[in-house]
């Protein structure tokens, strides 16, 4: 183990922006933490580091190049295309990332997001704040249908732990599941229907999206997809904003293809006012917030700290490659 390692966070406000301690880590080596970094401030501040933590801090093949103390690369998140790998690898830097912490927010998020879409509870408040409900003949009254879940089939593309989580919760209101998995005969589950792309969006009242971005998947949801789905069905991103082609989910939501979309991930992040999903027709976004519970931090944290001491050990964990 080294003696008193120098451990710089340079981007550490998403992770903890307060409400968390950063004791854990300081009680390991002498550890500076910066709330943003530019890349230049990023550098200046990073040149006396042996371990870096970063969630979404850029850091080339140049900058690494520049870093002569550096050994250990801990991302505070699950992906780490951030970071060049291969750049690391080749200058024995090790990269560890965190994987786990944020199933159960997630799959909360998704179910929130799928609430404010069939059940409208805060357009229902604002309408009862505008008195409509004071001025109603009737006891009670609703602006659109209210939707149920139960008998409702979600499909979930992409089926690891988030996607598991969501399933899990999907069954517990009596929905039916259907999912996209390259691995079905390992994770399968009673309850879940394992079937073709173009099953999961034809068949599906609710698509959710939990694989990672790929080369092979990038804007994979697209008008092909969308030309599939039922016209009363939902589409849910909480996974990556690249999956979904959005110029073709702007015209498939004008065009009423779909009954709605909720979105917590952009193509662009965060995105310019003129974003195209901005003021979309039934299209709901929120800041790519679902990981962010304090609960889920606090695990993000907790892996961190073990990453750091797992390297410091001389046995790294959680290693990207």
């Amino acid at each position: 183990m080294m003696p008193t390692p120098k451990i710089v966070a340079l981007d550490g406000y998403t992770l903890n922006p307060g409400d968390l301690s950063w004791d854990a880590i300081r009680a390991i080596g002498d550890f500076e933490v910066y709330d943003r970094s530019t890349a230049k401030e990023g550098l200046e501040r990073a040149k006396a580091a042996d371990i870096l933590l970063l969630n979404k801090f850029v850091l080339s093949q140049d900058m690494m190049q520049q870093l002569p103390n550096l050994k250990c690369i801990c991302i505070t998140a699950t992906g780490y295309n951030n970071v060049d790998v291969a750049a690391a690898k080749a200058r024995n830097i090790i990269v560890c990332n965190a994987v786990g912490y944020g199933t159960t927010a997630v799959a909360q998020h998704v179910f929130a997001l799928l609430l404010a879409m069939t059940n409208r509870v805060e357009s229902h408040h604002q309408s009862v704040l505008q008195a409509n409900w004071a001025s109603c003949p009737d006891f009670c009254y609703w602006l659109l249908p209210i939707v149920e879940l139960a008998g409702k089939t979600i499909g979930i593309y992409g089926f690891g732990r988030i996607g598991q989580k969501v399933a899990n919760i999907a069954l517990a209101f009596d929905m039916k599941v259907l999912a996209t998995h390259k691995h079905p005969e390992r994770d399968a589950r009673v309850g879940v229907e394992f079937v073709t792309i173009e099953r999961l969006f034809s068949q599906s009242d609710i698509i959710s999206l939990h694989a990672p971005l790929s080369e092979t998947n990038k804007e994979i949801v697209n008008q092909r997809l969308f030309s599939l789905m039922r016209s009363s069905a939902y589409l849910i991103n909480t996974g990556r904003g690249g999956l979904i082609n959005e110029a073709d989910l702007k015209d498939a939501l004008e065009n009423e293809q779909l009954a709605g979309a909720a979105l917590d991930v952009l193509s662009v992040e965060p995105p310019p006012k003129n974003h195209i999903m901005m003021g979309v027709k039934n299209c709901i976004i929120t800041p790519h917030q679902a990981w962010a519970s304090q609960s889920a931090r606090q695990r993000l944290m907790d892996i961190t700290v073990a990453n750091i001491k797992a390297f410091l050990e001389g046995k790294p964990q959680n290693i990207c490659s």
